[in-house]
């Protein structure tokens, strides 16, 4: 089951950071069709937030058809946003995992690493720069 992890000092919205977390499952295939999502209570208890905040989350997810309210049972994925072929990311995953641990090993704290790849991935996508080609 997911687990939200909220930041406060992010400027984004509580409720949109569980959005964006769902979605993240959602791609990253942690979250599969009929998965049932954390309750409010549930989420409240872990993260000291209003029920509300998460009802509307989980309004937002159901408006895109994300995810189902079943009455009495809880609100369950619908469907997915993992591209099939998202297994063979492995090695990527696995590339980036070592890249993440030699940035920390070299003093750099989440913020610093997740401004460095909010960095890259605008100018490699946003300038319409061509994936390298392979070696």
């Amino acid at each position: 089951m997911i687990e939200y992890r909220i930041d406060r000092r992010s400027g984004v919205s509580t409720y949109q950071q569980i959005v964006q977390q769902t979605k993240q499952a959602l791609r990253l295939g942690m979250l599969q069709p009929g998965d049932k999502l954390p309750t409010a209570r549930e989420v409240v208890e872990l993260t000291a937030i209003n029920p509300n905040t998460v009802l509307k989350a989980y309004r937002e997810l159901e408006r895109e058809g994300l995810v189902e309210p079943r009455p009495g049972l809880g609100t369950f994925v619908r469907r997915s946003l993992a591209r099939p072929e998202a297994a063979a990311d492995g090695p990527l995953r696995a590339d980036l995992v070592g890249w993440v641990d030699r940035a920390r090993e070299a003093g750099l704290e989440r913020e610093d690493i997740a401004a460095l790849m909010t960095s890259v991935l605008e100018q490699r996508f946003d300038t319409g720069v061509p994936p390298a080609a392979p070696n």
